[in-house]
């Protein structure tokens, strides 16, 4: 929840500029009310995003966004699940997954969200929660429906504190995520799935954490407000 048109303006003349390798799908999360306002301004080459929306399809559920509404809207995305969402707004494992699987069924493609507290990576419980999590969008999706989702690990505990995981722990939780995918999806749907890392990721630490076997990207939070973060991604 940051932002308004003036600042968009300026991230926009960064993020036009920039050039990116044909291999990198850029995706921008908006605020609901500036979608159509960024989607507009910006190159079409890069897509938007909204960054929630709700499992129905219209009807009395005041304030919230269907997937229709958001694709009418010109954005092709949502981020369901992320962990504000879950703790703030008290998402259940269960409601994130109807979520994700009724904006699929709705042609609206998904970044969903896992991740674990501070005390769960403390305890070694890491694993349970994102299992979880994971289990409850895979009881819902059939297998085609993944090539529609992708997931984003976000450790909660790295969340707009400053801490990042190290590279080797956020490979280690990538890994057992694409793991638990061969185990419980397919192989198939394991080696297809790009998982993202979304823990305070910012100039200074992207570049290292890009090199990591299993990390296909990022979920950047504050970063992403900031005129210089397209500029050292395209390095």
């Amino acid at each position: 929840m940051n932002g308004n048109k003036a600042e968009y303006k300026k991230l926009l003349a960064a993020w036009n500029s920039a050039t990116v390798s044909s291999d990198v799908e850029v995706v921008i999360g908006v605020p609901a009310p500036y979608l159509q306002f960024v989607r507009d301004e910006m190159k079409p080459e890069f897509a938007v995003a909204a960054q929630n929306c709700y499992n129905q399809a219209k009807g009395a559920y005041t304030g919230e966004l269907s997937p229709e509404m958001v694709l009418d809207n010109g954005a092709t995305w949502a981020i369901i699940g992320h962990s504000e969402r879950r703790e703030i707004f008290n998402e259940s494992n269960e409601v994130v997954a109807e979520k994700t699987k009724f904006c699929v069924d709705n042609k609206l493609k998904v970044i969903a969200c896992v991740g674990e507290k501070k005390e769960q990576r403390e305890d070694g419980t890491t694993m349970e929660v994102i299992k979880a999590q994971m289990s409850a969008i895979s009881a819902l999706l059939k297998p085609e429906d993944w090539s529609s989702v992708v997931i984003a690990y976000e450790p909660v505990w790295a969340i707009g504190t400053g801490l990042t995981a190290t590279p080797e722990q956020a490979q280690g939780t990538h890994k057992d995520i694409r793991d638990w995918l061969a185990a419980n999806v397919s192989q198939e749907v394991a080696d297809t799935t790009r998982i993202l890392y979304g823990g305070s990721v910012k100039t200074s630490n992207c570049q290292e954490l890009s090199k990591q076997a299993d990390v296909d990207g990022f979920l950047v939070g504050g970063a992403s407000m900031k005129e210089d973060f397209p500029v050292v991604m395209n390095h």
